[in-house]
């Protein structure tokens, strides 16, 4: 009687079979993708020591490319001195008291270059308290700044001074024309 309410199908069922062949297929896949991780952590790894190589790598370029700018800054100093102020000096319209102060704030400005060189040989030659280069280049491009600024700061001065013996040419020329009424 409770085999007719039940449907046939219900009645023969069984123990289920499980297939091996899949379980096996899994386990090959999971051992696959582990060793597909594990590369790819190798991989990952290896590009982090690339991308810190390549900081280095710029850091050093930063360096000398700072290096570089501060001497060519130094050598238009030089230029200036050896060029521009011999003329600043020589002029007849420029006094004796004004040779001096010219002189010191031509010479405060080169001390200060020197200086400047001074301390990079430090920094580049040295450890210079442990510095990372990142930090030695941000040191240097501060330095690069800072040479830039005094030939600018002496590009004015040379100008100022040219003004002003072009000023007193000028009045010179005007006072001792020749006047003919």
């Amino acid at each position: 009687m409770i085999s007719q309410l039940l449907p046939a199908r219900a009645a023969c069922q069984g123990m289920p079979t499980y297939d091996n062949t899949n379980f096996i297929s899994l386990v090959k896949q999971l051992i696959e993708s582990g060793k597909q991780t594990a590369n790819i952590i190798k991989t990952v790894q290896f590009l982090k020591t690339q991308q810190e190589n390549i900081e280095k790598v710029n850091d050093v370029v930063r360096q000398l490319n700072a290096v570089r700018e501060i001497g060519r800054n130094n050598q238009r100093l030089i230029q200036v001195m050896q060029n521009d102020l011999r003329d600043i000096l020589d002029s007849p319209y420029i006094q004796p008291d004004e040779v001096a102060r010219v002189s010191e704030s031509f010479t405060a400005i080169v001390e200060n270059s020197l200086e400047t060189m001074d301390f990079i040989d430090e920094i580049l030659s040295s450890d210079y308290l442990k510095m990372s280069d990142a930090e030695r280049a941000e040191i240097l491009k501060q330095k690069e700044l800072e040479s830039k600024e005094m030939v600018s700061s002496i590009t004015v001065k040379t100008k100022r001074y040219r003004d002003i013996i072009s000023f007193r040419k000028m009045q010179d020329k005007v006072n001792n024309r020749e006047t003919e009424y």
